[in-house]
């Protein structure tokens, strides 16, 4: 009967969560994915949870099209326009793009980062280039472009980014990237380098956990499943990768108890849905403990 648990996790409805990280999360975080987190520095250095320093001169009118553009965006891409004829820089094309990206108009908004990146770079803002060339390659991923975003991330780490979570975060969303377009050796390596910049991302570890599944290294699976239920226990689809490694080393108790938590916290979600259905073919392939005891 064992010999069947691997069946489950390649028939026609079995799931992949970083397919759904690729495809929900430049949606779902709309704003945090292709855009800078909201600025408050006035003294040219980000403040904690900033993203993007931003100069003086710059803050006052980059926040005002930031809030405008989470209310109205059309009224947010006019206010860009004009502030960047004003000489708002890059600055005013950085909050076009995010304007776009709240209406989700994937292509103008790749078109405005992609503009703002040579700007700050003609200007010798190197740093902030790699950081608007990042945010194109989120909007590229966001709108299906798996190779444009790609080549958007490569621009990004070639200009160099600060160690630490914009690094990661780039190498990470590099790396999903590449699992959308079937390169999985390049994708170890970017979610190898991401592992080492933003340790404490669940989210890493879980892709890379499931990168390695689907490779075969079923040790280093376990190994980085673990890490990914211990810093969010609470997520179906940490929970759903979980019962997927269980099964394929021959745990299928754990495998079962993995996915009732997926059910459990989010029975209407692609993950919830999978690992039902999981359940129910599992359960046809071994019978719970009483049940198999009873018979």
């Amino acid at each position: 009967m064992v010999l069947f648990l691997p069946l489950l996790l390649v028939m026609p409805q079995s799931y992949d969560p970083e397919i759904e990280a690729i495809m929900n999360r430049p949606k779902k975080e709309k704003g945090a994915a292709v855009a800078p987190r909201t600025p408050a520095s006035t003294q040219g250095s980000a403040a904690a949870g900033a993203r993007i320093p931003v100069p003086e001169k710059f803050v006052e009118p980059f926040q005002a099209c930031l809030d405008q553009a989470m209310e109205s965006p059309d009224q947010a891409v006019a206010f860009a326009q004009k502030w960047r004829l004003e000489g708002g820089s890059f600055y005013a094309r950085h909050c076009m793009g995010f304007a776009y990206a709240q209406a989700e108009r994937w292509a103008p908004a790749i078109v405005a980062f992609e503009q703002g990146a040579d700007e700050a770079e003609r200007s010798g803002e190197m740093a902030q280039g790699a950081r608007l060339w990042a945010q194109a390659g989120n909007a590229a991923l966001a709108s299906g472009d798996a190779a444009k975003a790609r080549t958007s991330f490569d621009a990004a780490l070639a200009r160099g980014l600060p160690d630490g979570i914009e690094k990661g975060e780039t190498q990470l969303d590099q790396a999903r990237a590449l699992v959308a377009l079937g390169d999985a050796k390049a994708a170890r390596d970017s979610l190898d380098a991401a592992l080492t910049q933003v340790p404490q991302d669940p989210l890493a570890w879980l892709l890379s956990a499931t990168l390695a599944r689907r490779s075969g290294e079923l040790k280093l699976a376990q190994a980085h499943i673990a890490r990914a239920v211990q810093m969010s226990p609470d997520d179906a689809s940490v929970a759903l990768e979980e019962g997927n490694i269980a099964v394929l080393t021959d745990h299928p108790d754990i495998a079962r108890s993995a996915w009732q938590r997926a059910v459990a916290l989010a029975p209407q979600s692609t993950a919830g849905k999978a690992a039902a259905d999981n359940l129910t073919r599992l359960s046809v392939a071994v019978p719970p403990a009483g049940k198999a005891d009873r018979n």
